[in-house]
């Protein structure tokens, strides 16, 4: 699994896909923070990460498409498939080289809020790190979600943009839920879709709300898209 990340990881800093997204995101996250924040000299970093949220949608199936896509492609799959590497390597390997790739964007934010904590703290203010902490682990698992739905839908095809296309629309279904929910007259299947809506518990991190049910929903999203993944490769590997 160690060599998969090193290559993928590699793969993204040898092509300009990595440079690109690491741009776009500190571009946009930029522009948000001074929207946000230093305009107004406000030190609440919520909406910045909220409106984050919104670009990771687009931005994050940029990141995968080519994680599963490029080696049907290139017909370099089956050679993973015949090694003796495992599935749970293979697609963990994919999946964790994306996240460090986001991982490394993600670690701008607290950048800005190391300075604007430098800043209010020299006011003689105080920086609400807990509710930073509470976005900022929201974040980095809201990410995990996209990512591992990308590499799922990036295994169904070998069409990159084919791949990127299907991944955003996967996390707009995801983020629909509360809004669908709002159409259903029965309270007790409302419920039951409103527990399902990853935009609604990604907002609790956003309003400081640290939630351990939370953090497992996110988990087990993610490991649920992986599963997937793997049982597709799984039934790949012996038609």
């Amino acid at each position: 699994m160690l060599a998969i990340i090193k290559r993928e990881i590699s793969s993204y800093f040898t092509s300009p896909l990595g440079y690109v997204f690491l741009a776009v995101f500190y571009g946009f996250s930029g522009l948000f923070l001074w929207i946000n924040c230093l305009a107004n000299g406000s030190a609440d970093m919520s909406g910045v990460f909220t409106l984050m949220f919104f670009i990771m949608i687009i931005l994050i199936p940029v990141l995968t498409m080519r994680t599963m896509a490029d080696d049907k492609r290139q017909k370099t799959d089956q050679l993973t498939l015949t090694s003796p590497v495992s599935l749970f390597g293979l697609v963990m390997g994919k999946f964790l080289a994306a996240f460090f790739v986001f991982f490394c964007a993600v670690l701008v934010l607290l950048v800005y809020a190391v300075f604007i904590s430098a800043a209010v703290t020299k006011g003689g203010n105080d920086f609400a790190w807990a509710a930073f902490w509470g976005n900022f682990v929201g974040m980095l698992l809201m990410g995990g979600v996209f990512i591992s739905a990308g590499v799922f839908i990036s295994n169904l095809t070998e069409n990159q943009m084919i791949a990127a296309i299907g991944s955003i629309g996967t996390n707009i279904v995801l983020c629909l839920f509360d809004i669908i929910s709002s159409y259903i007259p029965a309270e007790g299947v409302r419920n039951v879709i409103n527990s399902l809506s990853v935009f609604y518990k990604y907002s609790e991190f956003t309003s400081g709300i640290f939630s351990l049910r939370n953090i497992l929903f996110f988990i087990s999203i993610i490991v649920i898209f992986n599963f997937l993944t793997m049982r597709f490769i799984e039934r790949r590997r012996w038609s």
